[in-house]
C-alpha cells in the first residue's frame, strides 16, 4: 500500500483480503436484509456496491483515489470458468444444442436493437450516433475489456474526445444494473409461472455455491485438493490451447480457451480410469461449486469495489438516459420474447437471469446471476453451459463485426 499524491495504491494482495472482507460484508447484508434475499441480489454485489460508495466517499471528502491492483482478480476468473468447463458433460452439450442456438440468435438481435436503442438516446440530446454505439454493444455486450479497445479510435475517426469516459461510465453503471436485474426477473418467471428445477436434477450439487440444503455436507481435505489438482490440469491445456488459437491469429481470452479443456477433460477421459489411480474426477463435486463460489463472488466484489463512482457524475444526463432505456429493452426482451422461446420452464428463467447479465454487464454478473437464483431455487446445468458459451465466445465474435458496421453505417 503507497500513497503517492493522491492517489492510494492498494497491492494485489491487500485487494484481494478487502475483496473477501466485501463478500462477508454483503453475506451479512443479505441474510439481514429480506428484500435482499428475496429478489437474489448477488451477495458480491450487495457488500462491492457498499464498498465503491465507501470509496467514493474517501475520495470526496479527503480527495485521495484509491487504486487497486487487479492482477490476482483476473486469476479468479480463469479458476472460475475452468470449473464451469469441468461441470459439463456431453449429455448437457447435447441437450443444450437447441436452446442454445435460441439464446445465441435472440442475443445477436438484442445487439442490433441495443445500438439502434443507444442510437436513439444519442440523437436525444443531439450527441452523435457513435455516442450510441458506445452506450450500445461497445459498452454493454462488449464490457470495459471493448470499451478500452475501441474508445481511442472512436474518439480519433468521429472527433469524440471523451468517448472513452462515456463508454467506461456506461459500463460501469451497465455493469451495476445488470447485477440487480437477473434475480428480480428470474423471481418474477419463477413465482409467476410456479416453476421448479428439473425432477432428475433437483437434487443434485449445485454448479456454483452450496445451497441451503446441502449446507451440512463435509468438504474434505483431499475432496478439495482432488478438484484444485483439476482445475490446474484444466488450466495447463487450455493455456496450450490459447497459445495455440494465437498461432492461428485467433485472440481469445484465456478463460474461454480453460472452459473448453475443462469440456474436454470431462468428456474425453475414460470412466474409471482415474479411479484406478485414487483420482476422482470430480464434475459436479460440492468441492468444485464451493471453489466456484468463492472464485466467481471474489472476482465480482473486487470489481464492484474497485468502480470510481465519481468518474460518473460529469455524464450522468445522456449516460444515465441511454442506460435507462436499455435497461428497459433488456426486460421487456428476457420476459417477453427469451423466456417463451426457451420454453417457459425453470431452465429458462435461470437463462433469463443470465441474459440480464449478458445484455447490460458482462459474463461474470450472468454467472453471478444465475448462481444467486439457483441457490435459492435448485440447479440449471443446461443454464450454465448454454450462458458462457454464448457471452464469453460467440458474441465477442459477432460484436467485433457489428460493432464497425454501426460506425460505418450510422
Amino acid at each position: 500500500m503507497e500513497l503517492d499524491g493522491n492517489i492510494l495504491h492498494i497491492d494485489s494482495l491487500i485487494a484481494v483480503t478487502i475483496g473477501i472482507i466485501v463478500l462477508f460484508v454483503g453475506k451479512r447484508l443479505n441474510d439481514g436484509i429480506d428484500f435482499l434475499r428475496e429478489y437474489s441480489i448477488p451477495e458480491p454485489v450487495t457488500g462491492g456496491l457498499l464498498f465503491s460508495i465507501l470509496f467514493g466517499l474517501v475520495y470526496l471528502l479527503l480527495n485521495v483515489e484509491v487504486e487497486f491492483n487487479l492482477a490476482a482478480r483476473d486469476i479468479l476468473l480463469v479458476y472460475f470458468f475452468t470449473t464451469i468447463g469441468i461441470n459439463s458433460s456431453v449429455r448437457d452439450l447435447i441437450t443444450g444444442g437447441r436452446p442454445l442456438i435460441i439464446l445465441l440468435l435472440i442475443t445477436v438481435a438484442f445487439m442490433v436493437a441495443q445500438n439502434l436503442v443507444g442510437i436513439g438516446g444519442a440523437w436525444l440530446f443531439d450527441l452523435p450516433a457513435a455516442v450510441g454505439v458506445i452506450g450500445g454493444t461497445v459498452s454493454l455486450i462488449g464490457g470495459h475489456g471493448t470499451t478500452i479497445a475501441w474508445a481511442p479510435q472512436i474518439a480519433e475517426n468521429f472527433g469524440i474526445a471523451n468517448a472513452m469516459e462515456i463508454g467506461i461510465a456506461s459500463a460501469t453503471i451497465g455493469l451495476i444494473l445488470a447485477s440487480l436485474m437477473g434475480g428480480p426477473v428470474a423471481k418474477f418467471l419463477i413465482n409467476r409461472h410456479k416453476l421448479q428445477p428439473d425432477a432428475a436434477h433437483i437434487h443434485d450439487a449445485q454448479d456454483v455455491g452450496v445451497s441451503a440444503r446441502d449446507c451440512d455436507k463435509n468438504i474434505g481435505h483431499l475432496d478439495f485438493l482432488n478438484t484444485i489438482l483439476a482445475i490446474h490440469l484444466a488450466i495447463i491445456i487450455g493455456s496450450l490451447l490459447n497459445d495455440l488459437v494465437s498461432g492461428w491469429g485467433l485472440s481469445l481470452p484465456l478463460f474461454v480457451t480453460c472452459l473448453f479443456a475443462g469440456i474436454l477433460l470431462t468428456n474425453l477421459l475414460p470412466h474409471g480410469f482415474l479411479g484406478k489411480h485414487g483420482i476422482k474426477w470430480p464434475t459436479r463435486a460440492p468441492a468444485m461449486a464451493l471453489i466456484a463460489d468463492v472464485a466467481l463472488g471474489t472476482f465480482l466484489a473486487m470489481s464492484l469495489m474497485s468502480m470510481q463512482l465519481w468518474t460518473l457524475v460529469d455524464l450522468a444526463g445522456p449516460v444515465f438516459t441511454i442506460l435507462a432505456l436499455q435497461l428497459v429493452l433488456a426486460v421487456l426482451v428476457a420476459i417477453f420474447i427469451l423466456f417463451p422461446a426457451m420454453g417457459r420452464d425453470y431452465n429458462a428463467a435461470v437463462v433469463c437471469a443470465g441474459f440480464s447479465g449478458v445484455t447490460l454487464g458482462a459474463t461474470p454478473t450472468a454467472m453471478a446471476n444465475m448462481a444467486a437464483v439457483t441457490q435459492r431455487f435448485g440447479p440449471s446445468h443446461q443454464a450454465f453451459i448454454i450462458v458462457p458459451l454464448v457471452s464469453a465466445f460467440f458474441i465477442d465474435l459477432v460484436n467485433a463485426v457489428m460493432i464497425p458496421f454501426f460506425l460505418a453505417n450510422f
